[in-house]
């Protein structure tokens, strides 16, 4: 994962830890779940509209 073992994820832990405090933590790993789960949809979304796009597109004649 990046290079990353688990004394550098620890270490990591900790220093969230120590500048959010232990009652935030929870917080801020619920908000990034709710933006990454909206990027994902809206990453699906912008695909499915290009397929269809590519769809119409094949359905037309080209000029």
């Amino acid at each position: 994962m990046f290079g990353l073992g688990l004394p550098e994820m620890g270490i990591i832990a900790v220093v969230a830890i120590l500048i959010f405090g232990p009652k935030k933590i929870p917080e801020l790993g619920n908000a990034l779940g709710k933006t990454l789960r909206s990027f994902k949809e809206g990453v699906s979304q912008s695909e499915d509209e290009a397929v269809e796009k590519d769809k119409e597109e094949e359905g037309q004649p080209k000029v």
